[in-house]
């Protein structure tokens, strides 16, 4: 068994056995799923003031310590989601054009930069899939010298990208086109080193998937938006992964994307009172239709907001088909929606130290499909969180 296969197999136990506590809708639970399983950390949750709730989303360690007397379990679940620094190789940029950089944000040009910096470097053609401008492209192509072909869906993207090619005298080629189609598949060649940084849920799973298929002789991605599938839920890659009893849903591959970071209080006031609207509204609208179901209404405009609790919920009744009688004591359901977001925030907490395993169990999936078809894989991390959360790198080699 592989080293992959061994982590993956015992993240795959402990977020089995450990289901009740993450795998729920928080929305739509008026309590907790444990209070009678495990009364304890019910009563500790309640007791937890709203300034240590900030202060343990924003410390994972912390967290797990104060959590580990309820659950013991997530010790385990912590250490296995340590994962190696991969050694980014020093390479100079002063060959690089000027402007290489000119359009590109400041955090995505350091993710770009890192990226390159940890994947190997094997003197073979690239492919950019799923390219965008072609940012990565272009450190590819200037810092490697090798010719990329990047692929982009959307049209006008293609044509800033290869103007852009031409004016920094480039190597880059782009086709546009859709990730999925067999035009798209035959852009991958045995002789070519592939790559993804961030490309969403199914495609960058399409590109694993084609590599294997055509045999090339590498692939780096950089994996996100899990929940992004074409399917009505997760479809196992690898043969452990699908003796799993894990079944996953699209809200649950969103978990490893609604990782907490340190918010400013103006995004945490603005947060409160967008989501007590929408649970004092679902509260309402549940014993207005007699029913337990939680009801999600669409996004809403910000300034809407600002007019009011009664403002959003006759939005959100319009936006439902719900008739709203007269009479309506709004104070008292946008109380509700208050004591609810309060509830959910203690709900989040918990799934908040599942997030990264959940995600993980993901990433060795797609390691062990390419360890399955022969490839040398390594997993681990070519950043640091703040630069991006999404900062895992899986690179498969094939070596014969």
């Amino acid at each position: 068994m592989s080293a992959c296969s061994e982590v993956f197999c015992q993240l795959d136990h402990w977020l089995t056995k450990l289901r009740p506590y993450w795998q729920f809708m928080p929305f739509a639970c008026p309590d907790y799923p444990w209070r009678d399983s495990l009364p304890a950390l019910a009563e500790w949750l309640d007791d937890l003031p709203e300034a240590e709730i900030a202060r343990l989303l924003a410390d994972p360690k912390a967290l797990t310590l104060a959590l580990s007397p309820y659950l013991p379990e997530i010790e385990n679940l912590a250490q296995l989601t340590a994962l190696p620094e991969l050694p980014a190789r020093t390479r100079s940029q002063q060959s690089w054009p000027r402007n290489l950089d000119a359009g590109i944000p400041g955090r995505k040009w350091h993710q770009i930069l890192a990226f390159h910096a940890a994947i190997p470097v094997n003197g073979l053609p690239w492919l950019e899939w799923c390219a965008g401008k072609g940012y990565l492209g272009r450190v590819l192509a200037a810092a490697d010298h090798q010719p990329v072909v990047s692929l982009e869906w959307q049209h006008t993207l293609c044509t800033e990208g290869q103007a852009m090619a031409k004016r920094l005298s480039l190597p880059m080629t782009f086709q546009q086109g859709d990730a999925f189609s067999p035009e798209s598949a035959a852009l991958v060649q045995p002789a070519q080193h592939a790559v993804a940084l961030h490309a969403c849920g199914d495609l960058h799973v399409t590109l694993l998937q084609q590599v294997v298929a055509r045999q090339a002789k590498a692939v780096s991605i950089s994996p996100c938006c899990y929940h992004l599938i074409r399917a009505a839920q997760y479809e196992p890659l690898s043969e452990p992964a699908k003796a799993s009893q894990l079944v996953l849903t699209k809200h649950d591959l969103r978990m490893p994307l609604q990782e907490t970071v340190t918010a400013g209080q103006r995004v945490r006031k603005q947060r409160f009172v967008e989501v007590s609207f929408r649970l004092g509204f679902d509260a309402l609208q549940q014993s207005l239709q007699h029913t337990d179901e939680y009801l999600p209404v669409p996004n809403v405009q910000k300034a809407l907001l600002q007019e009011g609790f009664e403002a959003f919920c006759q939005w959100a009744a319009e936006k439902k088909g719900i008739q709203l009688p007269n009479g309506i004591d709004y104070r008292h359901w946008q109380q509700a929606g208050e004591h609810r977001f309060h509830r959910v925030e203690r709900m989040e907490l918990i799934r908040q130290v599942f997030r990264r395993p959940l995600e993980l169990w993901l990433v060795y999936d797609r390691a062990m499909l390419m360890a399955q078809a022969g490839y040398q894989v390594s997993v681990g991390t070519f950043c640091d969180k703040p630069i991006t959360p999404r900062n895992i790198l899986i690179h498969a080699q094939l070596e014969k």
